[in-house]
């Protein structure tokens, strides 16, 4: 994936000015998306967004480690730094929100509750760790957050809010724990609205904060997570529920759109 205009952040090869060393037949400057150009069989990028893995690992599990699957399990592991015990929230169960309940569990979390407008995600999730389900259109005239109380005695320890909306961001920081309780932000809010919060919450003594991949350090964190797939100890097969060839592309995002794709492996060659 390539675009002809300049991606916001480093669009080409930072060694190189941030130039691309790309074109099209017409001599127009193509530029990395998200410096990577993750839908092209061959490209240039800069050592600083290489990772070399075990060649062990098939490249169809390697790419889940990219995004999405690192971000979820980076945030528990990285960002929140989930303790063995604890209770966690987990606000909006795709991909991402799927992988922070696995590294909740690879964490040793004693309960994890998922919360989703989608009954299905809890039989899913149950194969990532999920322990306990709340939908919002289940609940009565109760709201998330005193549900999410009831059920830990007082609000989770760990709040992760991967859904990017700020009336759920702000469900997820009154569903922690007074005294300790983290919100971790995970999601792009969509509508571009402000994130409110009343001031006597952050007296109680919980915190609020954003993630960018999860806190995880590609360079160093990314083969942990590969040997840790390696030695059956994370998840990866089950995040990959489609698997088309190139020509298909379309149809992989219709997945993604219609919420019926955790991820879809393209396939250049099939």
């Amino acid at each position: 994936m390539c675009s002809f205009l300049p991606f916001q952040v480093s669009p080409g090869m930072p060694r190189d000015r941030d130039s691309s060393r790309f074109s099209d037949n017409m001599g127009r400057t193509i530029h990395h998306f998200l410096n990577v150009s993750s839908f092209s069989e061959y490209t240039v990028v800069d050592v600083a967004h290489l990772v070399k893995v075990d060649p062990a690992l098939p490249p169809e599990k390697a790419c889940l480690l990219s995004c999405g699957v690192s971000t979820g399990v980076g945030a528990a592991w990285k960002a929140a730094e989930v303790v063995e015990g604890s209770t966690v929230a987990v606000f909006g169960l795709g991909a991402v929100g799927l992988a922070v309940v696995e590294g909740a569990r690879l964490r040793g979390a004693a309960k994890i509750i998922g919360v989703d407008l989608n009954p299905q995600k809890f039989e899913l999730g149950k194969k990532f760790g999920l322990t306990d389900f709340v939908n919002p259109n289940e609940i009565g005239e109760r709201s998330v957050s005193q549900v999410i109380s009831e059920m830990t005695g007082g609000g989770a320890d760990y709040c992760f809010e991967c859904i990017g909306l700020a009336s759920l961001m702000q469900s997820a920081y009154e569903s922690s724990r007074k005294g300790w309780g983290k919100t971790i932000v995970l999601g792009v809010e969509m509508h571009g609205q402000p994130l409110s919060l009343d001031t006597r919450r952050i007296l109680e003594g919980k915190w609020i904060t954003g993630s960018l991949f999860g806190g995880i350090k590609a360079k160093t964190d990314i083969p942990i997570l590969a040997k840790k797939y390696l030695d059956k100890e994370l998840h990866l097969d089950s995040f990959i529920t489609h698997e088309v060839g190139f020509e298909d592309i379309n149809k992989a995002f219709e997945l993604l759109n219609h919420g019926k794709s955790l991820r879809c492996i393209i396939w250049m060659d099939k």
